[in-house]
């Protein structure tokens, strides 16, 4: 009887193990959801991470975009995930620095979502239409001084709208936020749209995201928010035309789950992105566009986007862009 309750507890014991083995994440593939449109910055940075990120991590990353209220959509749906890691978002500058700060009624908090990395910092640019006979940031002013100026966004309360409000208030148009017209759109991509089909006049948004265009010349940049010429972008830094506040203006995207993700997960995305943000392919593809990759574990990640969030705030109770409904 001793022998055969000794036997029973060894076999208990080495299925428990067995179970513990399986059930090792990820054992299964993993969502990851890109809270913007195809085509914008947040976008492109994903797909182009997701070979070596899907490498590293050994199961199929599912992509999908799921759009909506300026990334908050998307956000929302992994706030309410379970916090196993299986379900996971492409966090980025305008849905987890900008939305909490201009938005009252949101859905969220940054407590609600536990960051493990950003990855990529990127200025933003302005831009118009190459056939636009705007060549300068005096003849932007000057059209918005005069006839009036319109600029489109990825959404209400959006880094695109933020950045365009902060660009133009900068450089001296009157209660910005009120006088230029706002052209809110779904995503990245159909904010460049609209100017390229002459919707509206201006993008200010992440350089990533307007390389392409730059490059094949169909948008004119007007300028960079950065201290240093950015390569492919045949414009002045706001340093050289004389608004150096506006170099706190960046796009950053970064990984996240829901809060209380456990600290294993988190410790395996560290290891991930450690190895997917060296491949090199990566690395010149995301460089080319402007993008700085710059790896931050889950402490410096979460200190980086409060950072953010504080500038932010700031600036939209300055301009007052708070929006409350």
């Amino acid at each position: 009887m001793k022998l055969r309750t000794l036997g029973s507890v060894i076999a208990l014991g080495v299925g428990v193990m067995a179970g513990a083995a399986m059930a090792e994440y990820p054992e299964r593939p993993i969502n990851m959801i890109i809270p913007y449109g195809a085509g914008g910055a947040t976008d492109i940075s994903a797909r182009t991470i997701a070979e070596p990120l899907g490498e590293a991590v050994g199961q199929a990353l599912v992509m999908a975009n799921v759009t909506g209220a300026g990334g908050a959509t998307g956000s929302v749906a992994v706030q309410n995930a379970a916090p196993d890691g299986y379900t996971m978002l492409f966090a980025r500058v305008g849905s987890h620095s900008v939305n909490p700060a201009m938005k009252a009624t949101l859905p969220y908090t940054l407590d609600d979502f536990r960051f493990v990395n950003v990855y990529e910092i990127n200025p933003f640019a302005c831009t118009v239409n190459v056939n636009s006979d705007i060549m300068s940031m005096d003849d932007l002013m000057a059209k918005a001084n005069g006839e009036g100026l319109s600029f489109a966004s990825s959404g209400v309360g959006s880094g695109p709208h933020l950045g365009a409000v902060m660009v133009l208030d900068a450089f001296g148009l009157e209660d910005a936020n009120n006088t230029a017209t706002h052209i809110p759109q779904q995503g990245g991509g159909a904010a460049i749209t609209a100017v390229l089909n002459g919707t509206a006049d201006l993008v200010c948004t992440n350089s990533s995201s307007l390389a392409s265009f730059v490059a094949n010349n169909q948008l004119r940049p007007l300028l960079v928010t950065t201290e240093e010429p950015v390569v492919g972008f045949d414009a002045p830094t706001v340093n050289e035309l004389g608004q150096p506040g506006l170099n706190q203006l960046v796009g950053w995207t970064g990984i996240a789950g829901p809060a209380g993700l456990p600290d294993d997960v988190a410790a395996k995305w560290e290891e991930w992105m450690a190895t997917a943000t060296a491949d090199e392919e990566f690395r010149s593809a995301m460089e080319a566009r402007g993008s700085v990759i710059e790896l931050m574990g889950p402490v410096e990640a979460n200190e980086f986007i409060q950072g953010q969030y504080n500038v932010f705030r700031a600036l939209v109770d300055n301009l007052g862009m708070r929006i409350e409904g």
